[in-house]
């Protein structure tokens, strides 16, 4: 089940991201306040998943899906630059999570 709520705490790390991008510096109030509500989730989450998962894992776990996945959403919602360096370094972070995961024992 902590594999559930560090996944899930990552994609609430997308979702504050992007509503951080959206809240053009805290002057709008509804994208800011998604903001706080999924922060506060997302570490809460992180937290809970780190009772029996390694710091090591959960945390870069938790900020690669973040990253990954603001990157992602930078290309496909808000039409940020999709370079071959970008790409690839983007590929770099996956392999990463992907060997991180792997690594972690059961």
């Amino acid at each position: 089940m902590a594999w559930v709520w560090l996944v899930t705490a990552g994609l609430l790390e997308i979702v504050w991201a992007f509503a951080m991008k959206q809240s053009a510096g805290f002057t709008r109030p509804l994208p800011t306040a998604v903001m706080l509500v999924s922060m506060l989730a997302s570490f809460g989450l992180l937290g809970v998943a780190m009772r029996s998962l390694p710091l090591g894992t959960a945390y870069t776990i938790w900020t690669g899906i973040g990253a990954v996945g603001a990157f992602l959403v930078g290309i496909m919602v808000l039409g940020e630059a999709a370079t071959p360096l970008r790409l690839l370094a983007g590929g770099l972070i996956v392999s990463g999570l992907v060997l991180m995961t792997l690594s972690t024992p059961s």
